[in-house]
């Protein structure tokens, strides 16, 4: 959920760490910090809120060639300076920052540390400490650092230096996303290789319980058993370029108008020039072979899963589940005799998905992961990926990542569904043309979804959604990107449970978003739109060309029936931008959220 970047070279670090925090911005964050280290000693600069904070008070005269850095989403302890990393040591002989939860880290205080005066709230100061502790026992600090990790139970990514070694950084992984990047003459350490293609674009990965030293020459990787681990590099895909905002005012609005482009790049990946579908043989025989799929994800790729097991079960004839992974995980459901599991993630660093990925191989069952991110952990350790190639999505709420999610289930379902020679008449490759060309359509009414906005949720602090069918899935969908970055409690409901309970909280005013897309259901939808007109509430129907009537706020391009949460979303993600923005919210970086969950 937060970053860490660390640099050891011949260069002065403090810009390329600063930078690289920018670069993680996306992620989420309450406060950031730096501590770079020369002769002098270590220089330590951190300050609740943003990267800007954070740079009006790191000194320019304080040149130093090795130092690491931080973006903090508070977890132990509020947003404060005091908490914010990078944290130090009693002696501040040990400066560290820390990804993840350190879950045992009361118990270590009482066993080891209880002597010792802490001046945060964090875990994190517990591993310094106790880092210390084996140092000052007569430990050399390498051995010190891995006795130390051998006692954390939890989720870490750590970078730590030595204030009487300014030629190493240690760095150990476990659960928590962290790589190490190549150069001449220099070494970094980064949560995601976006941080540091400023500098580099080959990386190694660190798997989990694996520490490492950083010498600006050196990389070695040893296991926490003292073995020598051997791993070649990869090169970074991402295109620097496509992480920059350009002429849009934030990346948000940027990544909602990029969604067109998306879906044609999708079809390229999958479909051939005669718009035959091509997905992995392998992958497509393993889901065939199953007797059930269970989908495992969280949030709005939770969202996308249960669209997903519309396709599933009404193109290739396959029973689908749906599961929430933080759920799941610890509270799993009994499995028929051949589950194929297939894990969502935009990130691919998900840690509920992953601990469920983990039981998963545990029991030796097949797992496909589907995730915009090469080589993430989720991606690496699943049997099968397929790739969004949805490009870098910056801002923490997610649109092109969860239509591109939408798009490849639809292709991998009916990829199966051809194997299966199973006839159902979508020339599906033809169809996402039409989604792609109708979201094109969609991208110049922004003038429209502002006044729609402002009409509906100027001054409101809450909003319903309703629709049946895939329209329900989509409302979820909407109703989280309202809450996500305008922070207007939003709730999704089917059509059909307004009148079971939540019909009692509709008053004068209340906005009221109703999707009409199916055929089969819209007279229901209509129906409860009266329900809740008759009670006040001001409605806003956002239907489909061919079943819009008189009233109706917005309509949408006809496309196929299966592909309407692909085209219905587009509205409600412009809704939630331009109601967040008329609010003054952050659109990008909203408060408390983080762009990967990397703790459970």
């Amino acid at each position: 959920m937060c970053g860490i970047v660390g640099y050891i070279g011949n260069q002065d670090s403090k810009e390329i760490l600063l930078k690289g925090l920018e670069k993680l911005e996306y992620r989420g964050y309450d406060s950031a910090g730096i501590a770079v280290m020369n002769e002098a000693g270590v220089h330590l600069f951190k300050e609740k809120g943003r990267i800007a904070d954070l740079r009006k008070i790191v000194d320019p005269e304080v040149s130093a060639n090795i130092g690491i850095g931080h973006t903090r989403w508070a977890t132990h302890g509020k947003p404060s300076k005091i908490n914010a990393h990078p944290h130090q040591s009693s002696s501040e002989r040990f400066t560290i920052v820390h990804n993840g939860v350190i879950e045992n880290y009361e118990f270590l205080i009482d066993e080891y540390l209880s002597d010792v005066e802490f001046t945060s709230d964090t875990d994190t100061e517990v591993i310094v400490q106790l880092v210390e502790k084996f140092v000052n026992d007569g430990l050399e600090v390498q051995e010190a650092f891995r006795k130390t990790l051998e006692r954390l139970e939890g989720s870490y990514a750590i970078a730590m230096i030595d204030r009487q070694n300014n030629e190493t950084i240690y760095v150990a992984k476990n659960k928590s996303p962290l790589l190490v990047g190549l150069g001449h003459d220099f070494n970094v350490v980064a949560s995601d290789a976006m941080a540091m293609l400023q500098v580099t674009k080959e990386f190694v990965e660190i798997m989990d319980k694996e520490m490492v030293i950083v010498t600006k020459h050196n990389v070695q990787i040893l296991t926490l058993t003292g073995e020598t681990v051997k791993r070649e590099p990869f090169t970074a895909v991402l295109d620097a370029s496509d992480i920059e905002k350009g002429t849009y005012p934030h990346y948000m609005l940027k990544e909602i108008d990029e969604q067109p482009i998306v879906i044609r790049k999708i079809l390229k990946e999958y479909s051939d020039n005669q718009g035959e579908l091509k997905i992995d043989q392998t992958i497509v025989e393993a889901i065939k072979e199953a007797d059930r799929l269970y989908i495992v994800a969280a949030g709005t790729s939770y969202h996308a899963g249960m669209v997903g097991k519309n396709f599933f079960e009404r193109l290739a004839n396959i029973p689908t589940e749906v599961h929430v992974a933080s759920e799941f995980v610890y509270n799993t459901p009994l499995l028929t005799e051949k589950p194929m599991f297939i894990f969502i993630s935009q990130s691919g660093e998900t840690a509920d998905s992953r601990a469920v990925l983990v039981k998963v191989k545990e029991l030796g069952y097949k797992a496909l992961t589907i995730t915009n991110v090469p080589g993430s952990t989720l991606s690496r350790e699943a049997d099968y990926t397929l790739l969004l190639h949805a490009g870098p999505e910056i801002a923490v709420a997610s649109t092109k990542a969860y239509t591109a999610q939408v798009a490849v289930l639809s292709i991998l379902a009916q990829a199966v569904a051809q194997s299966k020679n199973i006839v159902n008449g979508i020339d599906l490759s033809h169809e996402l043309s039409i989604v792609a060309n109708a979201m094109d359509t969609l991208c110049e009414y922004r003038e429209e979804y502002e006044q729609m906005a402002r009409d509906f949720l100027s001054d409101s602090r809450n909003a319903f959604y309703i629709g049946r069918g895939l329209d329900f899935a989509v409302c979820l969908e909407g109703a989280l990107k309202l809450k996500e970055i305008s922070y207007i409690q939003a709730e999704g409901f089917a059509g059909g449970e307004l009148k079971h309970g939540p019909i009692a909280l509709i008053e004068n005013g209340t906005p009221v978003f109703a999707l009409a897309t199916q055929e089969n259901i819209n007279l229901n939808i209509r129906g409860n739109v009266k329900e809740v007109v008759s009670r006040g509430a001001n409605a806003c129907v956002i239907s489909m060309k061919g079943l819009d009537m008189k009233g109706d706020a917005f309509v949408l391009p006809e496309v196929h029936p299966l592909l309407t949460p692909l085209i219905s979303v587009v509205p409600l993600q412009y809704i939630s931008y331009y109601a967040a923005l008329h609010r003054g919210c952050d659109v990008d970086k909203p408060r408390n959220l983080a762009k990967s969950v990397t703790v459970e």
